[in-house]
């Protein structure tokens, strides 16, 4: 990969300079990853005075725990998870928490097993009916319980007519582990970040029957989160992390040969294992669904998008809040806005963002339109997470 090396930012001097120079940076194996590992390796950390120092997890429970006991300073996190621990849901005691930066969206995806394949599952509609018609419950794997891949899940199989919590079983599998289980007969379907989805396709595990992005274009995906007080007893290393993480996003989507160099990068043993037919299409935009459908996705892996990927809006923080609110994770309503802007780190992010010239919107909100017709936008949290014909509120 070509070295490129940002000149050094205009707060490196004197007592701007990180309070701490040498980062513990926690990653899973999956393509999002790409900014960390590019920053780390390719020469975007030094001139902002910091040394990343990368460790692979096996889980996104393991990675948790390494943030809130110190072993981490900061990891490529699911947006979900940052705000479950914040909230003190999913079995953890609440850990104030932040939201450093995004990393990226779209990019995941669900897959069916080869035995729904064979009996003709192929199309959401007859999903729907199998689901419906059948005796036996499906198993759905996701890889944590409160994160981006069970929500998405759970968005998707509602928008069809099926009830994620009562029509079928959902259980967590670690991303890599996806392929394994299905292999075995354990699960039938998944939902799961690249370069895993490809894998169970090129295996003839299956198939691909819909991508994250269908669900929601260009939605929130990974974050670089740390706890709270690291953010706060290190705001100068917190800053020069962002601005070099920042630097290797915006490096990889300068040209095609930019992202396929990073593909070659992240398909060595110590990053995801993988082989690169598993991962340079789909961060390309390249789809084969494994039905002999093919087609270039017009909102693909994001990691920059010129800052577009990167900006921690407040209304993505919120969004998984509500979800978390409709399938009963949260028993009340908690003030959407106020946790939001204690978790999501604007002021650092549009600090970093703008010593690189990237552009930083004013708004702190944007407006989406999701699978099911709803739009979200923020401006009514209660109303949304309490609108949803299928939802597991109690009382209503």
């Amino acid at each position: 990969m070509t070295d490129f090396s940002p000149s050094p930012l205009a707060w490196l001097h004197g007592s701007d300079a990180p309070e701490k120079t040498s980062l513990n940076i926690g990653f899973m194996a999956l393509s999002d990853c790409a900014p960390l590992v590019v920053a780390a390796t390719q020469g975007f950390a030094q001139p902002h005075g910091l040394t990343l120092n990368l460790k692979r997890q096996t889980s996104w429970a393991g990675l948790r725990d390494g943030l809130l006991s110190g072993e981490l300073d900061a990891a490529h996190c699911l947006y979900g998870l940052t705000y479950a621990v914040h909230l003190g849901i999913g079995g953890v005691a609440p850990t104030p928490m932040a939201v450093l930066m995004g990393l990226n969206h779209n990019g995941q995806a669900i897959n069916l097993s080869p035995d729904l394949q064979a009996i003709g599952v192929t199309s959401p509609e007859a999903l729907e009916r199998h689901v419906h018609q059948s005796r036996t419950k499906l198993t759905f794997a996701q890889t944590f319980p409160t994160g981006t891949h069970a929500m998405w899940l759970y968005y998707w199989l509602a928008s069809q007519g099926i009830h994620p919590l009562q029509d079928v079983n959902s259980v967590v599998v670690p991303p890599a582990q996806m392929v394994a289980h299905l292999r075995a007969g354990r699960i039938d379907g998944f939902c799961v970040g690249e370069p895993w989805s490809a894998n169970a396709v090129n295996q003839r595990m299956g198939f691909t029957l819909a991508t994250s992005q269908s669900i929601w274009p260009d939605h929130p995906e990974k974050v670089l989160a740390s706890t709270a007080g690291f953010a706060r007893q290190y705001p100068n290393s917190a800053r020069a992390l962002v601005a070099s993480v920042l630097a290797a996003s915006r490096f990889i989507e300068q040209s095609p040969e930019n992202l396929r160099a990073t593909a070659r990068l992240l398909s060595a043993e110590n990053y995801l294992d993988a082989p690169l037919a598993d991962i340079e299409p789909r961060m390309l935009g390249d789809y084969s669904d494994g039905l002999g459908n093919h087609w270039h996705d017009a909102h693909g892996l994001r990691l920059h998008d010129d800052g577009r990927a990167n900006l921690p809006w407040l209304s993505d923080g919120m969004w998984f809040m509500t979800q978390f609110r409709r399938w009963g994770l949260l028993r009340d309503d908690p003030d959407y806005l106020a946790v939001a802007r204690e978790v999501q780190q604007l002021g650092l992010y549009r600090d970093a963002a703008t010593s690189l010239g990237i552009d930083c919107p004013v708004a702190s909100m944007r407006s989406s339109q999701l699978i099911d017709g709803s739009v979200w936008d923020g401006s009514d949290p209660h109303g949304y997470a309490h609108g949803f014909r299928l939802h597991a509120l109690s009382g209503q």
